[in-house]
């Protein structure tokens, strides 16, 4: 070996043979190391050629305030290291929104690109159930020779079609429980888990199909979380967390909705309406399931209670956020553990720069702004959407946007990004573009219309328009209402404006809101859209009668 590195570096000749027994080692670490890099270059080149792969993972009502790569106070004590993995290794998005804030017509639009109304699920309850013969991302995905899966939360009525895999929640109207979650294989097999929680098992569930696919295809996984939704009941692993200390109120806990008459009427106030179940309070015993339910949901029309009848007023509220805010951020924590898991799964099988990983929400939630839990409003915490994508050959490590998006874009973005045509009858466009530097294509703003009253918390049926700096909206089921806010003066949205606001900016709004409605094919009355509202479509959940107790 020596007399070979001799012969091949010339200029070592003259160096004293003290000075080789040193060299020689640095000449085969050299070696060594070309050999690697160039192993490396032709392993990125391989990667280069091959099909992106993609996961999709979505948490139910996961705010982008619980998520720290956003930086929210209540973030800095419930860090997120694992899903700030995806931000930190592509790009955080900061102007997502959705189109109707609600989970089921949130899900739908995802899938199909088009809005809520188009694809016809556009309510949670009564609503239409999810045509499943409609045209999606994953069928796409799948006809260009992806092995194509759901694991988790569906939640839209029909059996899943587009998937090669399919194992959905299906309990409790679909949207599944934390403990003992039913879920159904396939369209037809049912499994009832008893021994993990939810966000475990949908953990698990997603190792084994990535450990046993079709290595000979691409993949396009949607990897879905129950949690956190409502009524947050995190893993036993988690229940420590956060007991040492208390999170503090947001600015806007004590929102008394001063001149927003629709907030002022809603039913999702913390002090008012979170309920016995929430709260995770135990029945007396002796009592029949219905009056155990009856039981737990007391405190759902504005009553007041406590676990020992002595808080009241303020300690009581304050004892009921605390209680609502560790729950939902425990159940947070597991489904950060799970992110971790499948972000390591690709790093160890060499999958990771070869994958486009994305990571959402179906829509923003409260955690105590405006004194709320929930969402539905086209208020800012409701709207926004946490947004996350990672795709190692398209997005710089660490990059930020402010580009405004829609979620009816996450689809064609998606289809983009690998290559594929994006079919004509979606509504949303891609944002790749905002990741290479191309901002002629931005929104310049977003649209948004909500249907469902009074089920569940009596928030208004209401559309409108979102610009850089302005919000308009129309609240027209039992009222007719416009309310207006100057999002660069008041970001927290305590003050409609519309009464004073200068009428060429009224004009302008409203002019971009009908061009809007128009475009996207919403544009009928209001009598017609009040109809929407009141239609009652009965919705049958695939639930086999031999799970059901």
């Amino acid at each position: 070996m020596g007399s070979v590195q001799l012969r091949t570096y010339p200029f070592l000749l003259n160096k004293t043979i003290k000075m080789k027994s040193h060299i020689i080692p640095i000449l085969i670490i050299l070696l060594v190391s070309c050999n690697n890099q160039s192993q490396e270059s032709r392993d990125h080149s391989l990667n280069e050629q091959k099909p992106l792969n993609i996961i999709y993972i979505m948490a139910d009502d996961h705010a982008y305030q619980a998520i720290s790569a956003y930086g929210s106070e209540i973030s800095k004590l419930a860090p997120t290291p694992n899903i700030d993995r995806i931000a930190e290794q592509g790009a955080r998005m900061d102007a997502v929104y959705c189109t109707n804030s609600i989970c089921g017509p949130s899900r739908s639009s995802i899938l199909t690109g088009k809005f809520s109304h188009v694809n016809g699920f556009y309510k949670n309850v009564d609503g239409g159930d999810f045509n499943g013969e409609q045209l999606t991302f994953p069928k796409v995905f799948q006809k260009n020779g992806y092995q194509t899966a759901v694991i988790g939360k569906w939640h839209l009525g029909t059996t899943p079609t587009g998937f090669d895999y399919s194992k959905v929640l299906i309990n409790w109207g679909g949207q599944g429980t934390y403990f003992n979650p039913q879920f159904c294989i396939n369209g037809k097999d049912t499994v009832i888990e008893t021994k993990r929680h939810s966000t475990k098992a949908i953990e698990d569930d997603c190792l084994d199909w990535l450990e046993n696919r079709d290595t000979t295809k691409p993949f396009m996984l949607l990897y879905q979380f129950k949690a956190p939704h409502r009524d947050w009941r995190p893993d036993s692993m988690f229940h420590e967390l956060f007991q040492d200390f208390d999170f503090p109120l947001p600015e806007t806990f004590e929102d008394d909705y001063a001149g927003r008459l629709a907030a002022s009427e809603n039913m999702m106030e913390i002090g008012n309406h979170l309920n016995r179940r929430d709260m995770k309070q135990v029945p007396p015993p002796g009592l029949s399931r219905r009056d155990s339910m009856r039981w737990l949901a007391y405190g759902d029309k504005g009553q007041y209670w406590s676990p020992n009848d002595s808080l009241t007023g303020d300690a009581l509220k304050y004892w009921k956020y605390q209680t609502y805010i560790k729950d939902y951020l425990r159940c947070v924590a597991g489904v950060d553990r799970a992110v971790g898991s499948v972000l390591d799964y690709l790093e160890e099988n060499g999958l990771s720069e070869n994958t486009i990983v994305v990571y959402t929400s179906d829509q923003g939630f409260y955690l105590g702004e405006h004194g709320w839990f929930d969402k539905r409003w086209m208020y800012e915490e409701s709207f926004k959407m946490p947004f996350l994508i990672k795709n190692p050959r398209m997005i710089e490590a660490g990059t930020t946007s402010d580009a405004m998006v829609m979620n009816v874009d996450f689809a064609p973005t998606l289809l983009d990004m690998a290559g594929l045509k994006i079919p004509a009858e979606m509504q949303g466009k891609s944002f790749k573009g905002a990741f290479e530097g191309d901002k002629k294509n931005n929104r310049k703003s977003v649209y948004y219309h909500y249907y469902e009253y009074p089920i569940w918390h009596k928030v208004q049926p209401h559309y409108g328009v979102k610009t850089e700096r302005y919000k308009l909206m129309h609240f027209y089921y039992s009222m007719d209402e416009w309310e207006l806010y100057d999002l660069k003066t008041d970001p927290n949205e305590m003050r409609n404006i519309y009464s004073e606001a200068a009428p060429e900016l009224i004009e302008r709004l409203k002019k971009e809101l009908e061009a809007l409605r128009k475009e996207y094919k919403d544009d009928g009355s209001i009598e017609q859209m009040k109809r929407m509202t009141d239609t009652v479509i009965q919705r049958v959940y695939n639930e086999p009668n031999k799970v059901m107790k």
